[in-house]
């Protein structure tokens, strides 16, 4: 009798050799009926993959390697979790590796995830990447950059854009009477610490505002960092009225700066972050942030990596990030309690200028 493939599986449902792929991988996307009329086929059939032997037949092992720059960044966890669950609807696994924004550590997870054979490579680039991804890249290994990027390497780079975002909070910023703005900036190694602090100045240029370079923090998009920047803003002849952070985590460690010094955000001095996190409607007050489309990067990320194994031309996607406006640079008070950001069914409402409320 002929062995039963997924594609007799998926003539006998109706569906796509994809659909079946992703009700096998339990991916959620698959609407009911669908997934019944495939568990059915497959039940008729006794179909029964077997990852293994196809393996062997290809040479692949669909096995993904993702090696991110901080997994205790929120943000990068978001991203994970969306990579994963992509990965599992096309059908591959994936092999985590967190580089702790260290070059080295990165390099280490980049040389056991091509030990293992894995079938290609998303990588977040810590401090501006390293010899050795380039040399990856070069050598054949299917790779996409994703959130960060090498400049100059002939791979394809999933981001978002944040300049327009960028020029929103600095709009914003400028309405409610703030004209002293600093920024703690991350690494200006990595392509995400250079662009957001250049996004930052060119915005102000728009409304004539300088960036002293004593109002320009250097972190390393970790907590420790932002508390320092922010120690050396409040010790300013002349502090700034706007701590805008880079990112999450140096934002929630400019904030323990600000009240460790028995001031108040934003009576005293005012709190934007880069990266929106949930944890940021439950802060007192809820943080002004710049949110980028995680989940989607993620996906998409999985998306051009899959093309390159499977012989498609993968592409570059740019999504754009987008302002949410809270309460913590002086905003009004919004006359009922956030919900938390992406909450399926939350209402929003639209600012003035055209921002997202939650």
């Amino acid at each position: 009798m002929a062995s039963v493939g997924i594609k007799d599986v998926a003539a006998r449902a109706g569906v796509s050799v994809a659909t079946v792929s992703r009700v096998l991988n339990g991916h959620a996307s698959v609407s009911p009926a669908a997934r019944t009329r495939v568990l059915d086929a497959v039940a008729a059939l006794g179909y029964r993959p077997n990852t293994l032997a196809r393996s062997l037949r290809t040479d692949q092992t669909r096995t993904l390697g993702l090696v991110i720059s901080d997994v205790l960044n929120p943000y990068f966890t978001e991203l994970a979790r969306s990579v994963e669950e992509e990965a599992r609807a096309l059908g591959y696994s994936i092999i985590f590796g967190n580089a702790d924004e260290r070059p080295e550590v990165q390099d280490h997870h980049i040389r056991t995830l091509l030990d293992r054979r894995i079938d290609g490579l998303l990588v977040s680039p810590a401090d501006g990447g390293s010899p050795l991804v380039l040399d990856a890249a070069r050598a054949g290994t299917p790779m996409v950059f994703v959130d960060r990027w090498i400049a100059g390497a002939d791979v394809p780079v999933v981001r978002s854009d944040g300049r327009a975002a960028v020029r929103d909070l600095v709009a914003h910023l400028y309405a409610l009477g703030h004209r002293r703005l600093a920024i703690i900036a991350g690494p200006a190694a990595t392509t995400t610490g250079s662009e957001r602090v250049e996004a930052f100045r060119e915005a102000l240029a728009e409304y004539g505002l300088d960036l002293p370079a004593a109002y320009v923090g250097q972190g390393d998009f970790q907590a420790a960092s932002g508390r320092r920047a922010t120690e050396r803003f409040l010790d300013l002849p002349t502090p700034p009225d706007v701590v805008f952070a880079a990112d999450n985590l140096m934002a929630l460690g400019a904030l323990d700066a600000i009240r460790a010094r028995g001031l108040r955000v934003p009576h005293d001095i005012a709190l934007a972050a880069f990266d929106d996190i949930p944890w940021f409607v439950h802060t007192d007050p809820p943080i002004t942030a710049i949110a980028q489309p995680t989940g989607e990067l993620g996906r998409a990320a999985v998306r051009a990596l899959a093309d390159r194994i499977e012989g498609r031309v993968p592409r570059s996607v740019t999504l754009p990030a987008r302002l949410v406006v809270r309460r913590s640079c002086g905003e009004p008070a919004a006359p009922e309690a956030p919900e938390a950001p992406g909450a399926p069914g939350a209402p929003t409402e639209e600012s003035p200028a055209g921002r997202s409320t939650p």
